[in-house]
């Protein structure tokens, strides 16, 4: 007869045969082996069988490994082909978020200072990675595709304020050919020609926009090159 124990569950009537005399839970009959040799070797064998292989160990933070494409990293602020910024101040994204990590304030363009093409654009904006868990549901939530995530995920401080980034800290740098806003469209009379295929034809030189845009780059280069945080003191989009 085995020597384990049948489980008792509060509540329900076990078989009359696992009990004994006084009602004492007696052990079932088992084909398992238990308190034996064969058991521990049979419990043992995996520990066993991993003691011998050989060990991979990434050396990080000496070298840095490329993640994989549609990694989920810190936040980027893409622009226009002209400069102008995307982001329209629709606060969605901080609608969106399950963490209540973004938050949003539009303000109006005029035709003296204008930031994105429209009516509106983000006058501030902040992600708060105390708080972000990197679900990408403020990217889905982007009507213009303005907010995309990042290969970078060295987001580790020691100041809890500097982990509070700004729109400044999240904007894309200006390519070549980019004017820095505030300046008038340049790509058309209003804000529809922004959203045209020929309109967005000087963005789609390098990889495809599909792809540049899942992995958070705006639009051309890699992700690191335009989506490293801009920085002069700081180093994090450098890639090994």
């Amino acid at each position: 007869m085995s020597d384990e124990l049948v489980p008792v569950v509060p509540g329900e009537n076990p078989p009359p045969s696992t009990f004994g005399a006084g009602g004492t839970p007696t052990r079932a009959t088992s084909g398992e082996p238990a308190g034996t040799l064969l058991g521990f070797a049979k419990g043992f064998g995996l520990t066993f069988g991993t003691m011998f292989k050989h060990v991979y160990t990434q050396q990080y933070p000496f070298d840095v490994y490329a993640t994989q494409p549609r990694y989920h990293g810190r936040h980027v602020l893409n622009r226009h082909p002209d400069g102008l910024e995307k982001c329209v101040g629709c606060e969605l994204c901080a609608w969106a978020c399950p963490a209540d990590a973004i938050y949003v304030e539009g303000g109006d363009n005029t035709d003296e200072e204008r930031y994105s093409p429209g009516e509106r654009y983000g006058k501030v904006y902040q992600i708060n990675y105390l708080r972000c868990i990197f679900c990408g549901l403020c990217i889905e939530a982007c009507p213009t595709r303005s907010l995309t995530m990042s290969n970078q995920y060295e987001l580790a401080l020691d100041n809890r304020q500097e982990l509070i980034y700004t729109k400044e800290q999240l904007m894309a740098p200006l390519l070549p050919g980019m004017e820095a806003p505030p300046h008038p469209m340049r790509l058309g009379d209003d804000d529809k020609a922004y959203y045209t295929v020929e309109s967005q034809a000087p963005l789609q030189q390098g990889e495809a926009q599909s792809t540049a845009n899942v992995a958070g780059v705006p639009i051309t280069g890699n992700a690191h090159q335009v989506g490293g945080l801009h920085s002069p003191d700081k180093n994090f989009g450098r890639q090994g």
